[in-house]
């Protein structure tokens, strides 16, 4: 099984740059987008529920915001749109799968902003996670975690470390949460997002913000992980995992 996650930067303007020609190509079993910044109304009929797939949309309530989305081959048993607190769910930040052989929550992190206007936020959305998601461990170690956190890992993981904020990942993992891309890549220069600016692609000056993360006991069915550099449309590109379910 692929799984793969892409926070595509506003979905239409990605459908332009070839979007449902990549996702016909890639034929991921399921993919998890964030940041899709549209409304229902805006959906073209194969956007809203691309061929071979079942898509399933949380909107974010301000236009043209945040959002995430989901296409999937398989029928999931349950979909939530939400964690139960107000001030996230209506940025549309949430998409939690249930399926017969594990849980997948798909998560579009904010942003601190570069004034750090949202950081306190920001900052209570990663409590508030880190909650919801442990409560779900509890229910089953089956669990994969995805989306753009917002948030770079460590310094092996953005080509300037001096820019990084507070690496809340450091307090996530101890819980019993495996980085799955380190597990099969030590090496750096890896990223998942570039600055449109100062030609920052093509130079390779990115951060890694883009994760794949399972409760340590399911790594022993995760097959492979990686980062799609190559693929274009967005200023972030798509990870993947492949699992042996």
């Amino acid at each position: 099984m692929k799984i793969l996650s892409w926070n595509v930067n506003g979905i239409r303007a990605c459908v332009k740059k070839g979007f449902l020609k990549w996702l016909y190509t890639a034929k991921p079993d399921i993919l998890c987008l964030q940041e899709i910044k549209v409304s229902e109304a805006e959906l073209t009929e194969e956007l809203a529920q691309p061929k071979g797939y079942y898509a399933y949309w949380n909107f974010g309530h301000k236009k043209g915001y945040a959002g995430v989305a989901v296409f999937t081959k398989e029928k999931p048993i349950k979909v939530e749109k939400g964690i139960g607190v107000k001030k996230f769910d209506e940025e549309g930040r949430f998409l939690i799968l249930q399926y017969k052989k594990f849980w997948l929550v798909n998560t579009y992190f904010p942003h601190s902003q570069r004034d750090l206007s949202r950081l306190k936020f920001k900052l209570e959305f990663n409590d508030v996670y880190l909650l919801f998601v442990e409560k779900l461990k509890e229910k089953s170690k089956r669990l994969i975690l995805t989306g753009d956190f917002n948030v770079a890992h460590k310094e092996i993981d953005l080509k300037n470390p001096k820019q990084n904020e507070k690496k809340w990942v450091d307090d996530f993992l101890p819980k019993g949460y495996v980085d799955v891309f380190r597990e099969f890549e030590a090496g750096p220069g890896h990223y998942t997002w570039w600055s449109y600016r100062f030609n920052a692609r093509k130079r390779n000056i990115g951060w890694r913000v883009d994760y794949f993360f399972v409760p340590t006991p399911f790594l022993n069915s995760v097959k492979n992980s990686y980062i799609l550099k190559d693929v274009l449309g967005s200023d972030h590109c798509p990870v993947g995992i492949e699992l042996k379910i």
